[in-house]
């Protein structure tokens, strides 16, 4: 692990899993990427040239950036493709019995001194490491989103982590022109312990009947100059993303100041996830977002 990171791999194709892969390969990195089916692959291949070429239009990298990064991309349909991979970075959804299923698959096909590491959100690191066959090769590397724009990393270790993985970890994040704040392992770590109670406050305030979801949106973008209502934001998050941290700091602290907002839950359970579902807080169906209530 002397010559540190070279090449790395990602498991899961979503939008995090996509735009992990795009820093990496701007950054000069050669990036395997994999999910359960081939064609996520190609969606998310498709998505990364669009993202690189809306950077290009935007003067943030050049043409031949873009055509260089394209270059180091490529997919990978099974776990074994990963054998001559650094680090393996796993994006997959926000479920510990799927992260430790793919733990299982992968792990076997991991050169002896790979570093895995975890993009959770809010799980905890220790307790995914134990699963694994590296316990002491195991980190949490949390990106924001979206990842291409989003300037921070948090960098979470594990009881078990190693000073070597952690170490490797920081130059690889600083090549990546990202800036690191380390957390400790505790539920949601910084930023969304901070930010979904800020979220899940936000729909209380709905449920009730404080503000409407505009009237409650601009007051944040306004008078506390976020660019982005919590409820705006919470429907880019994903609704069931914010209800799973939540539940997970409401489960791991055991406070009832974390308790999920039942009108969160009731929007979860219908399906109205936000932006990817077309309903949120916001209908996206038509030419502009409308609240739905």
């Amino acid at each position: 692990m002397s010559q540190g990171i070279r090449k790395v791999g990602v498991i899961g194709a979503g939008q995090m899993g996509n735009g992990i892969a795009h820093v990496c390969a701007l950054a000069g990195f050669p990036v395997l990427i994999h999910d359960v089916s081939p064609d996520r692959i190609k969606d998310a291949l498709a998505t990364i040239n669009g993202n690189m070429a809306r950077q290009v239009s935007k003067k943030l990298i050049t043409e031949d950036q873009r055509k260089a990064a394209l270059s180091m991309i490529s997919g990978a349909e099974k776990m074994s493709d990963f054998g001559d991979c650094d680090l393996v970075i796993e994006s997959a959804t926000e479920k510990e019995d799927v992260k430790r299923k793919i733990y299982a698959a992968l792990c076997p096909s991991l050169k002896a001194d790979a570093i895995l590491a975890t993009n959770t959100s809010s799980i905890s690191i220790t307790r995914l490491a134990a699963t694994t066959d590296r316990p002491e090769r195991f980190i949490g590397i949390h990106f924001m989103n979206p990842v291409p724009l989003m300037e921070l990393v948090e960098l979470i270790r594990g009881i078990a982590t190693g000073d070597p993985t952690f170490e490797a970890s920081k130059a690889f994040i600083t090549k990546l022109h990202k800036t690191i704040a380390v957390s400790e392992d505790f539920p949601a770590f910084i930023v969304n312990r901070i930010l979904l109670p800020m979220i899940n406050e936000a729909i209380y305030t709905l449920y009730e009947g404080v503000g409407t979801v505009e009237g409650i949106d601009t007051a944040m973008k306004l008078g506390a100059h976020h660019p982005m209502g919590p409820l705006e934001l919470a429907d880019f998050i994903g609704l069931d993303t914010c209800l799973s941290v939540m539940q997970v700091l409401h489960e791991g602290l055991a406070d009832s100041k974390y308790r999920p907002c039942p009108l969160l839950v009731k929007y979860v359970e219908a399906g109205w996830l936000g932006r990817k579902t077309k309903r949120g807080f916001y209908d996206y169906r038509g030419e502009k977002p409308v609240p739905t209530r």
